[in-house]
């Protein structure tokens, strides 16, 4: 288990943990919840040993073996298989130890003890898992969004958030007993969240994850450990059940809190009027005594909530957009158009509130982006309502936000463009404020955005969206890098909002809060979803298993068609060379055979001598008889392993040679 008792943990002067107490036990799965900047990736690299207590005791077993995802991006020209298969630690230390073995036994191939130590390593490799690694690797990339022919492509021919991707796909390969996994869901569609929920559930080990998203929170923990004032504090079940008891927790404090100032408040009364007088002095200073003995329950702090709202739009046109036999997809240089979605008819009225869903790479993006006017339609027509102004988020728009301006100076920027259209005050100290209400207070105003977190970075993409007074809001993974806290402000602003809502979220808490219906992408068209979101995700892992078979069917298909050129060999000829290909396995296999029938028979024969040591040893006997039958019996046991050691290499040699 991992204890923590009593640990202090600084981070520079800062004190994130002082004090804090909590046990762990093997094989939970815990949410590690709490404000950013609380300390969470801190008690990470406690755990992970890249940081150590500053106070009290910390402990984890040691034989444990733990996977994280590494927060670097790869650069490598390695397949993706080959970079994920990399990830299980124990299968490529085994390689590396085959390899120095099978080199030492081309130089002395006559050395029994190098032959036994080679048998010993396929034998260790074979455990690990060697037959499907490849396997194993493929189907946690595929589970993880990609594409079958993306399966051989190299790492760095990926974009980031692809590359973070395989960086996870790389840790789950890894046999462990402790998976730490910090905000696994950022980068991933719905499609590939709900994957990963089903495979952390079966997951056997111990796992402690961060993540702000309360439904994947629901779905894969059963403890929850706030981090809060520089305490642990331990709930047992999942998010929602943390939420309901710390509402209860904070409820009965307040409470108490009230109950002891009345109290005090009373005492300190009676002191007062009494502490002069000689009569009742003895019994205003046992009360001054009670005073000082009294137990403080500590005032509940409420935590700096924030929240901000969308301002009316200035116009609402009816219909906001009109699509008439549409084609959407991408501009290829000097070859055809790629079409991805085809015959689109859909209309956007004022105040739908849209979910677009839809499997990874089916034709979101591609829809989105159409309607944000970032690419033009291949065909048909996209018709827009007059005074339509669309205020899109895009998971790239973090990336255009300029690194070494501060946030007031992208709103002085963004006030200049808009220029006369501007409906908000501009000045600067106008402009100070409403950052202000955004949470870029004093000194933040003129931080540099290159320094800021990625949530920090979302909300001025937020203010700078508010600001221009939109009414169709486009969001494409707008939560990706909030906290629970400014996740709830957006569903709380979005819900009261006037204008039209399109929203892509793999945040299932945020579509179930503000959309009424949802649209599907998928199979090249667009169309209505009749269903929720737990339908959906039954749609999902069916649409995945659905794909998985056509891989299974393209990989046989081209095998077939990427047969040997001897497929082509004459029939009297090829006939010819396999009866040969069978006479030389067959005068291979005879002498593996011969001597697995010996290891067999010497079996038999130890296995009944040890037996009867064994019974033997049960009887009372002298020092000297115990002594003699003892290292007997060790030295048959010895030979017993050294001899199904060999016979498990030699019955894989046999198989190979049937393969």
């Amino acid at each position: 288990m991992i204890t923590l008792k009593n640990v202090i943990l600084r981070r520079s002067a800062k004190v994130l943990l002082d004090g804090a107490t909590v046990t762990l036990n093997p094989g939970e799965k815990v949410g590690l919840v709490g404000r950013n900047g609380a300390g969470k990736s801190t008690l990470f690299a406690l755990l992970n040993g890249t940081l150590h207590e500053d106070g009290g005791d910390f402990s984890i077993p040691k034989q444990w073996r733990m996977a994280q995802v590494a927060q670097n991006m790869p650069e490598t020209e390695e397949s993706a298989t080959d970079f994920v298969v990399g990830g299980d630690t124990r299968l490529t230390e085994l390689r590396e130890q085959l390899a120095a073995i099978e080199a030492a036994y081309a130089e002395n191939p006559d050395d029994a003890d190098i032959g036994m130590e080679l048998a010993h390593a396929y034998t260790d490799l074979a455990d690990a898992g060697e037959h499907d690694a490849v396997p194993r690797a493929q189907a946690l990339i595929l589970g993880l969004g990609f594409k079958t022919h993306e399966l051989d492509a190299p790492v760095n021919s990926f974009s980031g958030g692809w590359r973070m991707r395989l960086q996870l796909a790389r840790a789950l390969m890894c046999p462990s007993d402790l998976l730490l996994l910090d905000e696994p869901t950022n980068h991933l569609d719905l499609d590939a969240l709900v994957w990963l929920e089903a495979w952390l559930q079966k997951y056997p080990g111990t796992m402690i994850v961060i993540s702000h998203d309360r439904e994947f929170l629901d779905a894969v923990t059963d403890v929850t450990l706030h981090i809060a004032n520089a305490q642990l504090t331990r709930y047992g079940g999942n998010y929602s059940k943390f939420e309901d008891m710390r509402a209860l927790q904070m409820e009965q404090q307040q409470q108490a809190f009230a109950k002891q100032q009345e109290k005090i408040a009373h005492l300190q009364k009676f002191i007062d009027r009494f502490k002069a007088k000689a009569s009742k002095a003895k019994q205003a200073q046992s009360r001054v005594k009670a005073l000082e003995r009294m137990e403080r329950v500590a005032p509940l702090l409420a935590e700096a909530d924030f929240s901000f709202e969308f301002k009316e739009p200035g116009n609402i046109p009816n219909p906001m957009l009109s699509i008439s036999n549409a084609s959407f997809g991408y501009v290829v240089e000097d070859a055809e158009p790629k079409t991805i979605l085809r015959g689109v008819n859909r209309s956007v009225l004022a105040g739908q509130r849209i979910g677009i869903l839809g499997a990874n790479g089916q034709g979101k993006s591609t829809l989105v982006k159409t309607i944000a006017r970032e690419m033009g339609a291949l065909a048909g027509q996209v018709t827009e309502g007059k005074g339509l102004n669309i205020g899109y988020f895009a998971q790239q728009e973090l990336d255009v936000l300029h690194p070494g301006s501060n946030p007031l100076e992208h709103m002085v920027r963004l006030a200049r463009e808009l220029g006369g259209n501007a409906r908000e005050p501009s000045g600067e100290q106008a402009l100070r404020g409403y950052l202000g209400s955004f949470n870029f207070s004093g000194d933040m105003v003129k931080q540099p955005v290159g320094t800021m977190s990625g949530g920090e970075k979302a909300r001025l993409v937020l203010a700078m969206m508010v600001w221009q007074r939109p009414n169709l809001l486009l969001l494409d993974e707008p939560t990706n890098h909030l906290d629970l806290a400014t996740r709830e402000a957006l569903a709380v602003a979005l819900n009261e909002f006037e204008g039209t809502l399109m929203l892509v979220s793999h945040d299932r808490a945020l579509l179930r809060s503000v959309c009424d219906e949802f649209w599907l992408v998928g199979r090249g068209v667009v169309g209505d979803f009749e269903g929720d979101l737990d339908d959906y995700q039954r749609y999902l892992l069916d649409e995945s298993k659905r794909l998985r078979e056509e891989a299974k069917v393209a990989v046989r298909e081209a095998e077939a068609a990427a047969a040997p050129a001897a497929a082509a060999t004459p029939a009297p000829q090829q006939r010819k060379q396999d009866a040969q290909d069978r006479q030389q396995r067959s005068d291979q296999a005879k002498p593996i055979k011969r001597e697995i029938a010996q290891i067999d028979e010497r079996l038999a024969k130890a296995a009944t001598e040890r037996a009867e040591l064994e019974a033997r040893l049960a009887q009372p006997l002298p020092a000297g008889e115990i002594a003699e039958a003892g290292k007997r019996l060790k030295a048959l046991n010895d030979e017993i392993g050294r001899l199904e050691e060999r016979w498990l290499a030699l019955s894989d040699q046999l198989e190979a040679l049937a393969a």
